[in-house]
């Protein structure tokens, strides 16, 4: 068969297995698609069902959260953890609690995870977890009550050389402090289970930075390529949590102008550049909306919508909000505007079709799993940390994340280059974290 037959094969089977999740057959199809000249040159790979197996998460978990609000209301939440693929080390994985949370999405991040991990050059699997918990008007006490209950079923399945869950959308420093304590107080254990813990208990600094951080970074890479840099840039990053925040910090740092944020309903524009302090402000600390942004700025507008960022003129969009926020017509506007870089700082961002605007018109592109690696890689070397009970400076921790990021982009780039797609990041990352996971699942056998 061919190496396109074979693809095809496979993703018709992945879409029957797995009916209507459709955020995992596009990634699914995304990657694999790109994996037609590595088949053609590996054929071992079809021969021993390598994207068969890939593409089959070794363990998929599903149980109910009940919990009780500040009223004694009973509430009964739905819990999720896949362990995607652990050929390179125990599986990893953020912890995502969003009301659009269900099976495909978990698994669709669990599978992107695969290869992002892959890339960093660490000892890590890919895995997901999350709930449609919404953490979002609750008390403290009732997401503490929530944490509890979801950590008591999700105990049984995860451990430091096992499985080790992290933070993401919806899941901050609070969540994990409590699902932290909760799995201490049922094992009796006091060991690296969880990342992104407070620096307090654990915790790593440059953590909360690092997706931001980590972004820009590989930005700064494709950017170097064409002789450019973030100096004298104007710049739009989607979203207003915890990768959008770092990711306009780092951007800034290093000389540009961030001119536009958003959040689930609008966006702001300042043309004289956001206001990073009263962002963190009203998103870390009053967990307010970012329409409030324009009371205190007077000159800045907000705009209902958040689809509209995309309009706004720039060189450079950092889209860190979630899946599928930026669509063709986004990336039209985007290119009409002379936009020259677009590096994901979430999972996804982009639809396929937004993907080719950008690739057609030779816009610099990095996709998430390599440009928004810096979480995950910074969770690893927390892992690291807490296995030595030591702990390294921000300069340092900063310092390696930096190198893993300008890794994955040579790896992204070498491979693009290698297997015929020059520029195309997209191709390289997913051949590049692809071929590591393959070697390794070829040598330990039928597993």
């Amino acid at each position: 068969m061919s190496a396109i037959g074979y693809v095809k094969n496979v993703l018709e089977v992945v879409k029957k297995r797995n009916p209507g999740e459709e955020e995992f057959h596009q990634a699914a199809g995304e990657v694999l698609e790109s994996l037609v000249p590595v088949i053609d040159e590996h054929p071992e790979f079809e021969d021993t069902a390598i994207l068969e197996r890939i593409v089959e998460p070794e363990r998929q978990i599903i149980f109910r959260v009940p919990w009780q609000d500040d009223k004694s209301k009973m509430h009964v939440n739905r819990g999720f953890r896949i362990q995607f693929n652990s050929a390179l080390g125990p599986y990893k994985g953020g912890i995502r609690f969003h009301p659009s949370v269900y099976i495909g999405i978990i698994k669709f991040l669990g599978f992107e995870q695969i290869f992002k991990n892959s890339l960093t050059g660490l000892m890590m699997g890919g895995g997901k977890g999350g709930s449609d918990f919404d953490p979002k008007g609750k008390s403290d006490s009732e997401v503490m009550r929530f944490c509890q209950s979801f950590m008591t079923e999700l105990y049984r399945h995860i451990g430091s050389d096992t499985d080790v869950p992290a933070g993401d959308i919806g899941v901050g420093g609070r969540e994990v402090g409590y699902m932290f304590g909760q799995w201490k107080r049922l094992t009796n254990f006091f060991n690296g289970i969880l990342t992104g813990k407070g620096l307090d208990f654990g915790g790593s600094l440059v953590r909360v930075e690092a997706t931001g951080y980590g972004c820009v970074y590989f930005c700064e890479e494709m950017l170097k390529s064409k002789g450019e840099s973030f100096e004298g840039k104007t710049v739009v990053v989607s979203g207003s949590g915890n990768v959008a925040i770092y990711s306009h910090e780092k951007a800034t740092q290093l000389g540009a102008k961030v001119v536009a944020m958003s959040d689930s309903s609008g966006f702001i524009y300042d043309q004289d550049g956001v206001n990073l302090d009263t962002v963190k402000r009203l998103k870390e600390i009053e967990r307010k909306r970012i329409k409030e942004y324009v009371k205190e700025h007077k000159l800045a507008e907000y705009h209902e919508g958040s689809g509209g960022i995309w309009d706004v003129k720039c060189d450079v969009a950092l889209p860190s909000a979630t899946q599928n926020e930026l669509d063709e017509k986004g990336a039209l506007a985007l290119v009409k505007n002379g936009c020259i870089a677009v590096a994901e700082g979430a999972n996804m961002p982009s639809t396929p079709e937004a993907v080719e605007v950008f690739l057609k018109n030779n816009v610099l592109f990095g996709p998430g799993k390599a440009a928004n690696a810096g979480g995950v890689a910074t969770s690893g070397l927390e892992m690291a940390q807490n296995s030595q009970r030591f702990s390294w400076s921000f300069e340092e921790v900063d310092k390696k994340l930096h190198q893993i990021m300008v890794d994955i982009y040579n790896s992204t780039n070498e491979a693009a280059q290698k297997y015929g797609t020059p520029g195309n990041f997209v191709n390289g990352a997913n051949i590049a974290g692809f071929l590591k996971v393959a070697r390794a699942m070829m040598a330990q056998g039928l597993v």
